[in-house]
């Protein structure tokens, strides 16, 4: 029997238009006008209610196994059910093992089985040392690669210098898969830090001027180089400077496969508006001021900017050290998934930006990314019915309650919010609906 779900707005890669998706057996089976539903068809009319593909977030620490008790497969994919994605990719830091080998693949699948309430997938690891271990885990079916330029923050995985990545490029670009990258450079930390050994670390201006701009440029222009040399997929991963936006635009221009994330942190807060001692808005690279934010948001608009991911970091909230507000001794990691369309679309609801721009950044374009562009990321007929009824009129105040992941800690409690998931379905059925998940977790792995 198939199903129709009805609004007025369907978001597709045609634009928004009033229709009605046909579902029989998890599968859209067509988009058509009202008009055209077919009588015997069970309806669902959703009235005004937006329409819009699940949610693709590439950006993810779920940190199962071995740090569930940080956030683990149940708790972050209820969340990211909660607000409207229906996909995550997941980093292959935090967790213990790390996921640089194969048989750590393994142990995370086995970890992620029976426990996932929207599907997932994982990216590998490039370290130090795991050169030879590139290609068994492309083919073992990781959707890419992340690296860090810098001390990532956890001893296991570790940061990864020039000449080890020159040895791990080859594989990389033979794989065919991206390589995502950290892109902070530590030469103009280390420098800046020196400088700040006596400054007041309560103060969130020190936290900033301790990791400059500087850093990021650095690191994307070697990247840019690298990329240039040896012809692989870069992606730039929480951009947060807009001073790189030139010369991102500049290597696109030129040809190179290059693609660039922001995170809603870096789009909603402003680092004048940041109290000092509210460590809870520490991260990696840092909130700017807010004319770079400006910037950002001109990089999404004119497309140097592809894509808007949560980097979804959670921890324990003894680890964000509110009990000293230092910054020096926080962990940094901000934690987003249930609410980060909420944010954009309040956000952009002050700037003119559609829904066909917020399904591209936080849909089409993360789907594109982790090769999934078949699969996810739009409604059309043929994919698995994975949609998002969104309320764009609705507002809410965040509460402890709204956030569903592990610990309810956020830099966002008390904002009011514009535009509320009201239910994501995954493959016809709800996995959230009006504040209640599904029985029975039904997520599984996507692959290639």
């Amino acid at each position: 029997m198939a199903h129709a779900f009805l609004s007025k707005r369907v978001v597709t890669p045609q634009g928004t238009q009033p229709g009605a998706l046909l579902v029989e057996d998890g599968t859209i089976r067509a988009i058509c006008r009202p008009s055209e539903i077919p009588a015997d068809a069970i309806l669902h009319d959703f009235g005004n209610d937006a329409l819009l593909p699940g949610l693709v977030d590439t950006h993810v620490h779920i940190n199962q196994p071995g740090r569930t008790e940080w956030e683990g497969f149940r708790t972050a994919t209820r969340a990211a059910a909660a607000g409207g994605y229906t996909t995550l990719i997941d980093m292959p830091l935090n967790c213990l093992p790390e996921t640089t080998t194969v048989a750590a693949l393994e142990e995370k699948r086995e970890a992620a089985s029976g426990e996932c309430f929207v599907d997932w997938a994982a990216w590998g690891g490039a370290v130090a040392d795991n050169q030879q271990h590139i290609l068994p885990l492309a083919q073992a079916g990781v959707l890419g690669f992340k690296c860090f330029l810098i001390y990532p923050g956890c001893d296991g995985f570790t940061m990864i210098d020039q000449q080890q990545l020159e040895a791990a490029l080859p594989s990389i670009a033979q794989s065919g898969l991206p390589l995502l990258v950290h892109a902070e450079l530590a030469g103009p930390i280390d420098a800046a830090t020196q400088s700040l050994r006596h400054a007041d670390w309560r103060q969130y201006q020190t936290y900033l001027a301790s990791r400059p701009d500087e850093a990021e440029l650095q690191a994307i222009r070697l990247m840019i180089r690298l990329c240039r040399q040896y012809s692989f997929r870069l992606h730039i991963v929480h951009l947060s400077t807009a001073l790189a936006l030139v010369e991102l635009k500049s290597a696109r221009k030129e040809g190179l496969p290059i693609t660039v994330e922001t995170c809603p942190h870096y789009l909603h807060f402003a680092a004048e508006e940041i109290a000092d001692g509210n460590t809870l808005l520490k991260c990696a690279p840092p909130i700017r001021s807010k004319e770079n934010q400006r910037g950002l948001w001109r990089g999404l608009h004119d497309g140097t900017i592809d894509m808007i991911v949560t980097d979804h970091s959670p921890c324990p909230p003894g680890m964000k050290r509110t009990d000293t507000g230092r910054f020096d001794q926080a962990w940094g990691g901000i934690a987003s998934l249930s609410l980060a369309l909420s944010i954009i679309h309040t956000d952009c609801g002050n700037r003119g930006d559609t829904l066909d721009d917020i399904t591209r950044w936080m849909s089409s374009a993360p789907a594109a990314l982790a090769g999934l562009a078949r699969q996810a990321g739009v409604l059309q007929s043929g994919r698995d019915a994975n949609f998002v009824r969104f309320d764009t009129e609705a507002t809410f105040t965040v509460t402890p309650d709204k956030l569903h992941y592990r610990h309810a800690i956020s830099p966002y409690l008390n904002e009011t919010l514009r535009g509320l998931v009201k239910a994501t379905y995954l493959r016809g059925e709800p996995v959230y609906q009006e504040g209640i998940f599904a029985s029975t977790p039904k997520g599984r792995e996507v692959k290639l």
